[in-house]
Formats: C-alpha cells, structure tokens, sequence
C-alpha cells in the first residue's frame, strides 16, 4: 500500500480511506449547512484561547502573532472565504484547514494545543445558547409591554369569564391580559435563570479528561465574558442540559402561548362574537366568500405543538446516551435548536401582532355578562351576607333560580327576588327576604367586578398588577441590557489585544 492511499482521510492518519459519499452528502454536508453561523463563534474561540496560550508561553510570540493575523484576516474575509469540503468533516477542521493555508502547518496547527473539538463544541453551544437567550428576553419584553399597555386600557372593559368553556364569572378584558402578562413573566424568569447556568465556560476541558498543559481556564472563560468555568472537565464536555432547560422553557412558553390562541380562537367565533380583528390578520376561503379565517391563531396553535415535538425528539435522543462526549447526545440531540429558537421568535411577534389588534366588542361582552347567569355566584354570596345561610344552602337555592329561569327561557337580568326568596323556602324552608336592589346588585356585572379586589378584576387591583408588571419589565430590561453589554465589552477587548498581537 503506497503513501498516498495509506492517507486518504483529510483529518486523521489513523483512517486510511476517504469517508463514503453517503456519510458526507448525509451527516457532513447539512452540518457544514451551519457554518456561517458557527464562524463568528469559532473566531471567539481561537482568539480567547490563543491569548491565554500566549500569556502562558505555551507558544512563542513569533507563532502567536501569525495566527492572530490570520485569525483576524479570516475575520475580515467571512466565512464565503472558507472552501468548505465534506472530507474535512465539520466547521472546525475546515475553519483551521483555511488557518493552516494561510499560515503553515507548523504553525497553524500550534492553535490546537491543550483544546479539543469537545470543549470547543462545547463552548460554542454556550455562546450561541447566551445570544439566543438575550435575544429571547428581548422579545418576550416587547411581548410584555405590548400586553400591559393593552391592559391598562380595558381595565373597565367588563366581559363573561370562562371556566370549561361555559359562563363562570363577570370579570374584565384587562384583568385577562394583566394574566397574561403574568405569566409570560414567568417565562422570561426562566431563560433568565437558565441564562447564569448557561454562562459559565467549558473552554479547556479538552476531550473531557483535561490538559497536562498548564493552560489558565479561567483567563479564557474571562476572554470570552464567562464569569466562571464549569470545573469538572467531563461535566463540560458531556452535558447540554443548559440547552434541554432553554428547551423546556421555550415549551412552556410555546404552551402558553397556544391557550392564549384557543381564547381568542374561541372569542373572534360568530357564535361568541366578543373579539374581533382586522382583515390584516386575517385570510379567507377559496370557495367560500364570507370567509374571514383567522389563520394567525391557528399557526400559533399548530407550531406550539412542533416546539413540543422538537423538545421530545431532544429528550428521547438524549435518554439512551453515555454521560460522556458523544454525537448523539451532543449533535442529534440538539439539532433542533436553532429551529426551535426561529419557531418562537415567530411565535411571539405573532402573538404580540394578536394582543395589539385585537380589538373586544365591549357592548356585546357586558350584555352577554348580564344575562348569561355569570354573576349567580355573587346571588349566592349576598343570600350568605344578608340572609346568614351556609353557602352550600345558597348555593342550592341559586341554582334553583337558575333553572328556573331557563326554564322560563328567562335571562340573568330577568331574575326577581320574588324568584330568589320562592326558591329558598323550597329548598331550606326558611323564608328569606332579599329586596329587589339587593338582587339586581348582585346580578349585576359591574357591581361583581368592583367588588373583588384581592388579585380580582376590580379596577384598582389590576392597575396594581399592570404597575408592578411594568416596574419589573423595566428591571427586567435593564438586567438584560447588562448581559448584552458585558458580552459586548469582552468582545471588544478581545479583538483589542488579538489586533495588539498580530501587530506586535
């Protein structure tokens, strides 16, 4: 067997034969798809580790300063520069077969001493999972505010609340928005707390054993903006919890989301009428002319349940795998990421486009409130105040009056205390006398909201939920504002100092 057959593979000496079509045109080729994505963040990389390579003397300034030149002349070219070949496998080794042409093998190859494509993966996911994150804060904030300002103009704006889809109890439109914006809340406390276990550096872990090379860790993870490393170097290499956590948030959030669309879903219905929306947000039937269809709602409801399937599918190719650097647990695992990250981005600018065009058919909502029996709870309630008997008897003589009155086909705000005072001498004996005003009080739907102010839908209450939701809005962007920054900061004094070495 000559030389030249004996070294066909283009990365290692230990393979003797070129990699079979199949496994480049099926695994290398759509993984090298992400390239450009990967470039920015291997530039990160090379940088930070060569400067602690450096300020170590683990190279010499002679070879430190050609990689940083060609680092920083690979930087200033793009990743279109790069000839990417499915033979080379993945985004690094082309990324440092293009290095090594621009230097030479001598000293292009010094830049991977004391590293592995293990911790460098690693490293990137990290990076890529902290951008996204603060990305995601941004947009779940815009979502917020958009919500809050919406709620803030419906506190008074009084309609049926729902329970099992039938009339439960009078509350407000900006009371369920100030709901919503709670716990979208929610969500973004999450990222932000996935975000700390995120931000913390692999860089040096090497395969997964360590280095015998006396690199400085930390030197790195603050070269790239980490606060700090994860110290167990097989823990760094083998887990990608950090991400399944961003996952499951991005469920929850997606899951959140879905349920907001099935109300308004439900609400914009000719049957229940109490939401409408524009015809920009709408689509119509081929066939059938009086169609407004609202297909915004509908994508929201269909692509929560890809963001569950992409979380799954994560789940499932993770469960089986050994706690140590594989490509199934490391790769294929998350290989639904990136869309994940696109379908929420969608999701929630979607979902703000709904919160602030939709516009609630106030007329309809407080008639429907009056007369579909959503305030009985509050008859039964005065029968236990005014008429001292257990609720449990109220309770019984309501619902008495209630099918009473469907019986008559009467409405709610048809209901006399003739009607009330009759029932409860049928069901408990005992004679109560309600006067009229007390019962159209009762029965009526303003009056119910007013009165239920811890955490209800009476107006003061829900202005204080708006004005504590936008004071931590407010905390909550300048917190990630301060991530954004930190992150940019580092950046720049990393280019600053690879810039000063390349020129040294």
């Amino acid at each position: 067997m000559d030389q030249a057959t004996q070294h066909e593979s283009k990365v290692s000496r230990r393979l003797t034969e070129k990699t079979a079509p199949e496994v480049c045109d099926l695994i290398y080729l759509p993984r090298l798809a992400g390239f450009n994505a990967a470039f920015p963040y291997l530039t990160e990389i090379n940088e930070a580790h060569l400067l602690m390579l450096h300020g170590r003397r683990l190279v010499s300034t002679t070879v430190a300063q050609k990689l940083a030149s060609a680092i920083l002349q690979m930087d200033r070219d793009g990743p279109e520069k790069v000839t990417l070949d499915p033979q080379r496998e993945d985004a690094y080794f082309n990324y440092e077969a293009h290095l090594i042409s621009l230097t030479e093998p001598d000293i292009g190859g010094r830049l991977h001493t004391a590293r592995s494509r293990n911790d460098i993966l690693a490293t990137i996911d990290r990076l890529v999972a902290r951008d996204q994150v603060i990305a995601l804060l941004d947009s779940i904030g815009s979502l917020r505010q958009t919500v809050l300002e919406r709620a803030a103009q419906h506190i008074d704006t009084v309609m049926p609340g729902y329970t099992h889809l039938q009339p439960a109890q009078p509350i407000t439109y900006g009371f369920y928005l100030a709901g919503i914006a709670q716990a979208l809340e929610r969500d973004s406390h999450r990222l932000a707390q996935a975000y700390d276990r995120i931000n913390l550096s692999p860089l040096g872990a090497g395969a997964f054993a360590g280095t015998p090379f006396a690199i400085d860790r930390e030197e790195t993870a603050r070269l790239l903006g980490f606060p700090g490393v994860i110290d167990n170097t097989l823990d760094a290499v083998a887990s990608r919890d950090f991400i399944f956590e961003i996952m499951a948030a991005l469920t929850l959030l997606a899951t959140t989301w879905s349920r907001i669309a099935q109300d308004y879903f439900v609400w914009s219905t000719d049957e229940f009428g109490l939401i409408h929306f524009p015809d920009s947000v709408a689509g119509t039937s081929s066939i059938m002319p009086q169609k407004k269809n609202p297909v915004v709602l509908e994508y929201l409801k269909g692509r929560a349940g890809k963001v569950l399937g992409l979380f799954t599918g994560a789940m499932a190719s993770l469960k089986g795998t050994n706690f140590s650097h594989t490509g199934d647990a490391n790769r294929e695992s998350i290989a639904g990421f990136p869309e994940m990250i696109l379908e929420c981005q969608y999701g929630l600018e979607l979902l703000k486009l709904v919160i602030h065009s939709a516009e609630p058919r106030k007329d309809e909502m407080l008639n429907r409130a009056r007369r579909n029996f959503c305030s009985a709870t509050d008859l039964a309630d005065a029968l236990v105040s005014e008429a001292d008997i257990s609720f449990r008897q109220a309770h019984h003589i309501v619902g008495a009056v209630v099918r009473e009155a469907m019986d008559d086909h009467r409405n709610a705000d048809e209901i006399t205390a003739e009607m009330v005072n009759r029932a409860a001498l049928n069901q408990t004996g005992t004679r109560t006398m309600l006067s009229s005003e007390t019962v159209l009080a009762s029965l009526d739907p303003l009056h119910s909201v007013k009165k239920r102010e811890r955490g209800g839908p009476a107006p003061a209450s829900v202005n204080s939920t708006i004005e504590h939701g936008l004071d931590t809005l407010r905390c909550n962007k300048q917190q990630n504002e301060s991530r954004r920054n930190t992150l940019a900061e580092s950046r720049m004094l990393r280019r600053q100092q690879t810039t000063k070495l390349a020129q040294s």
